[in-house]
């Protein structure tokens, strides 16, 4: 063999592996993405979960409450169309990275409808028969679980959108997340202005 096929033949070999290589690094890093996006995807579908629980309490807990003849009008109200608001909008896990400000609308009806409940527990200690009640018991210890559950839950989902987001910004992930449209995700977080709303603390209550 003539040292010039030899050296067509080292190149060729060259070439192979460092195609395999780079399939190799192609393959592992989209599995990567694929897999930390599934994650996000998972996180979000059970922070939407422990969303809708509560909004399913809060009927039970409006009409326990609209028992008391001399209870606020004006703050049960404005738990109801809080509740309403947040109802309208819905968030696809998607869709998340397209349209972040859909996200940031989503939060603010959340924490407005946190905030609503924290004003009605606050009013609720003025009136010790409805806290002894014991439907309205029953439903402060649920949602006080739920709103337990959203806080978890809403840590998770940050914690695996950070892991995400981390993980496509690293070079050189972050070329070949460019090249498949992998792009960063929006986290769950309160918007400035929701950051003073009342806590809902449903602990406080003295039974």
């Amino acid at each position: 063999m003539s040292k010039g096929a030899k050296i067509g033949i080292g190149i060729l070999v060259i070439i192979v592996v460092f195609a395999i290589i780079l399939f190799s690094t192609f393959k592992n890093a989209y599995n990567s993405f694929v897999r930390l996006d599934e994650e996000v995807n998972n996180s979000w579908a059970q922070v939407q979960n422990v969303l809708q629980r509560r909004m399913d309490l809060i009927p039970n807990l409006v009409e326990t409450v609209k028992g008391y003849a001399n209870f606020e009008r004006e703050t049960l109200e404005a738990v109801i169309q809080a509740r309403a608001n947040a109802t309208r909008l819905t968030v696809d896990a998607g869709e998340l990275a397209k349209n972040p400000e859909q996200l940031s609308q989503f939060m603010g009806a959340q924490n407005g409808l946190s905030a609503a409940l924290g004003r009605l527990m606050v009013v609720i200690e003025r009136y010790p028969e409805l806290k002894a009640n014991q439907n309205f018991i029953r439903l402060q210890d649920e949602l006080a679980g739920t709103e337990n559950r959203i806080a978890v839950e809403r840590r998770r989902f940050n914690e695996t959108t950070r892991t995400y987001n981390q993980k496509i910004r690293q070079f050189p992930d972050n070329i070949i997340a460019s090249m498949f449209g992998f792009q960063q995700r929006p986290y769950f977080e309160a918007p400035q202005e929701a950051q003073q709303a009342p806590r809902v603390d449903f602990g406080s209550s003295n039974r």
